[in-house]
């Protein structure tokens, strides 16, 4: 359980590099515990990437790392690695190759449209590939970002009540960050993409992944939701 080391980390320094280093490296340990391959010949996205602290945690394992976001807001250390320009909500994902591990780590809420990329995501994953998504799920205590525990008033009511104290606010609901819950995306997924849930688990506690198998509970209890997912075949079993 990493929950307790992130909060302890983001109360004293916020979200700084050590902080996102820590949830890489605690995301990193549980996809290999799910036997996925990372080291030397291994091809991986991190999609989304943000300033690369996740694709930089498996290049320094020796993994093949290429970048892919919006703009390249990369670290020094990373900004000689493959980047890739892309838009998730507009662009064909397509252009971006075929990969043994994508990483897509916290983006699906800052999505418009996240039943779409979902629906093409198998476009990524090489024979054997595997996605790791994780998110922030809408009703989780972190679900509003900066502006929470006011998100459980509503994406109205409650940035206008923060507003109102002052406060600093980056994410706009409806603009940067939208609504996700955990049922909605997984029957999108079972009904619409072309893939398959390997595991799943809360990814701060990937210690109760039994959380994500308790609908209701697991929109509340699961602070940020965990999925290794596969393209789809006849044979493959959904979770």
């Amino acid at each position: 359980m990493i929950l307790h080391r992130l909060l302890w980390r983001f109360a004293r320094h916020r979200d700084d590099a050590v902080f996102y280093a820590l949830q890489a490296t605690d995301a990193i340990r549980w996809i290999g515990a799910q036997g996925v391959r990372l080291g030397p010949g291994v091809r991986v996205l991190d999609l989304g990437c943000g300033h690369g602290v996740f694709g930089g945690e498996l290049a320094r394992r020796g993994c093949d790392v290429a970048f892919a976001d919006e703009r390249n807001d990369l670290l020094p250390e990373h900004r000689g690695r493959p980047f890739h320009v892309i838009n998730l909500d507009r662009d064909d994902v397509a252009t971006l190759g075929r990969h043994d591990l994508v990483v897509c780590s916290n983006v699906l809420e800052h999505l418009s449209r996240p039943r779409a990329f979902l629906e093409r995501a198998d476009q990524l994953l090489a024979p054997g590939g595997r996605l790791y998504l994780s998110w922030t799920n809408w009703l989780s205590p972190w679900g509003g970002h900066e502006f929470s525990p006011f998100h459980y008033l509503g994406p109205r009511l409650g940035t206008g009540l923060h507003d109102a104290l002052g406060r600093p606010r980056f994410h706009k609901p409806g603009v940067n960050l939208f609504v996700t819950h955990i049922g909605r995306v997984m029957g999108w997924i079972r009904r619409d993409a072309r893939l398959d849930v390997v595991t799943m688990a809360p990814r701060y506690y990937t210690e109760l992944g039994w959380l994500m198998h308790c609908p209701g509970l697991r929109e509340f209890a699961a602070w940020n939701a965990a999925l290794l997912l596969r393209a789809r075949t006849s044979s493959s079993p959904n979770v």
